[in-house]
């Protein structure tokens, strides 16, 4: 997997740079250390069960790698997350030392084809500009081997915008989804097929919750 260079130069109004700046201040306050699996236990355990022993798994947007990848190495899976966030990354590599982490834009990453059985993008996918998304859904199925599993959670209504002071971490952060019809047509464009989709709450609206299979 040939691995972008962390971005450090980006204009502050660059939101990829809003992104990675927000998940910084904000780390500790998003997830605990020993923070229990919550929602996504379900989501993890479901995964799992369609997995063959030894799987190789890519976490994008893997965060402080609690609780996916701590879950899925445990589970004696061979997990490597990736995050913008150099904040993130460094508590994933101690919190999580049986993976592999990687600073990063999932953009810009190069992966070799058929590389993975799995890949996981909670909440990370709607961080990313709305035009690159489309093409990144394409590489991940071609990341995948075929039979493998993707999961993600995606948007629910189309909406672009950000939050100041996001969870009092003195940070904006930024977002930007299409609704799930458009997630559901561009997982299937990228050769993917959907098998279970659920709406996911949260506060007064909510997220899309895709598993997806490659043929």
């Amino acid at each position: 997997m040939t691995q972008p260079e962390p971005e450090t130069s980006t204009p502050p109004c660059d939101p990829k740079d809003v992104v990675r700046r927000g998940y910084d201040a904000v780390s500790h306050a998003y997830r605990a250390d020993d923070a229990p699996p919550g929602q996504y236990g379900p989501w993890i355990d479901a995964l799992r069960r369609e997995l063959p022993d030894g799987a190789a798994v890519l976490d994008l947007g893997c965060g402080c790698g609690v609780p996916v990848a701590r879950a899925l190495t445990a589970a004696g899976y061979a997990v490597t997350g990736v995050d913008l966030s150099g904040t993130q990354i460094r508590r994933a590599r101690t919190l999580v030392p049986g993976a592999t982490f990687h600073q990063g834009d999932a953009a810009g990453l190069d992966c070799p084809a058929a590389s993975f059985d799995a890949v996981v993008c909670l909440y990370a996918l709607i961080h990313m500009p709305l035009a690159e998304q489309p093409a990144l859904l394409r590489r991940i199925a071609s990341w995948l081997r075929p039979g493998g599993r993707f999961v993600a959670t995606a948007g629910h209504t189309a909406w672009t915008g950000t939050e100041d002071d996001w969870l009092g971490g003195g940070a904006a952060m930024w977002w930007s989804h299409a609704d799930a019809a458009t997630y559901r047509r561009w997982l299937t464009e990228a050769g993917l097929t959907v098998v279970h989709e659920e709406f996911v709450p949260e506060g007064e609206g909510g997220h899309t919750l895709f598993r997806a299979v490659r043929a």
